[in-house]
């Protein structure tokens, strides 16, 4: 019996295909790893450019990234199945069609996704704000893709539905640079008003206080025990509560050093005899 040769063997239909086939697949491995990786270095490689655009908002840097890196996954996994022998016309048709159903069955995600380019469109707020909605209150984090973060003054991070604070009333409160700050406190009935407006004055000599808008001292109203008096100053937002903290505490101190009394809740019984 004749032997067979090498050219032989190689010619072979069936070892042809089997060839083929196992080429084609570690081609589609290959091609899954490595645009994985590409994919993930695209987002990181986005984000840090991004990251040295100075007049960019930061809001922007998180979606922008996070959208090169899945557009990176499916276009791996489009060219990996082409790999694989798949027809890339139907893979496209078979997408479109599941993206369809996708796109019913998880219309309240989807419409996260909408609501996070509203944000980014209107820009309600930016990283770094503190904001309150849909009952919670802190500084903002960061706008992804389908849910914004928020870390709470007490340090609880919040991860919301960016659905939600699209449909809900946002409070900024660190849009305006300037803000307002009101000092109220009860002065006794036995307090001289130009005194104590005098002496709430004094207290506008702090480097933080604007002078323009001018400090204002109101009276109130004459409550049950006491006559309420406001001092309202402009300050930086920056400066707000800390200023306020310290107002408050030397203005029992200044009180006390110019005889003005802060009275307590009383009541007086007038005896009918």
């Amino acid at each position: 019996m004749e032997g067979i040769s090498l050219s032989q063997i190689l010619s072979k239909p069936e070892l042809t295909m089997f060839v083929t086939y196992f080429s084609g697949f570690f081609a589609g491995i290959g091609t899954l790893i490595i645009g994985f990786w590409l994919s993930g270095r695209a987002e990181r490689a986005v984000r840090h450019m991004l990251d040295s655009i100075p007049r960019l908002s930061p809001m922007l840097i998180p979606i922008c990234s996070s959208v090169t890196r899945y557009a990176g996954i499916i276009i791996t996994l489009v060219v990996s199945l082409g790999q694989f022998g798949i027809q890339t016309t139907s893979i496209i048709a078979v997408l479109g069609a599941a993206g369809l159903a996708i796109g019913l069955a998880l219309q309240g995600t989807l419409s996260n996704v909408a609501a996070g380019v509203m944000l980014l469109i209107l820009r309600p707020f930016e990283t770094g704000d503190w904001i309150e909605v849909a009952g919670s209150s802190g500084v903002v984090k960061e706008v992804g893709l389908f849910t914004t973060s928020i870390d709470t003054f007490d340090n609880i991070f919040i991860s919301m539905p960016n659905s939600t604070i699209w449909s809900s009333t946002i409070i900024n409160h660190s849009r305006h640079t300037q803000r307002r700050l009101d000092i109220e406190i009860g002065v006794s009935y036995n307090s001289d008003l130009d005194n104590v407006e005098k002496t709430m004055l004094s207290l506008t000599d702090d480097p933080r206080i604007h002078q323009n808008p001018e400090p204002q001292f109101h009276v109130l109203s004459y409550a049950d025990s006491s006559i309420l008096v406001r001092l309202r100053v402009y300050v930086d937002y920056d400066d707000m509560y800390a200023l306020n903290w310290d107002l408050n505490k030397r203005i029992k101190k200044l009180f006390d050093s110019h005889n003005i009394e802060i009275p307590f809740a009383q009541l007086v019984l007038h005896n009918a005899d």
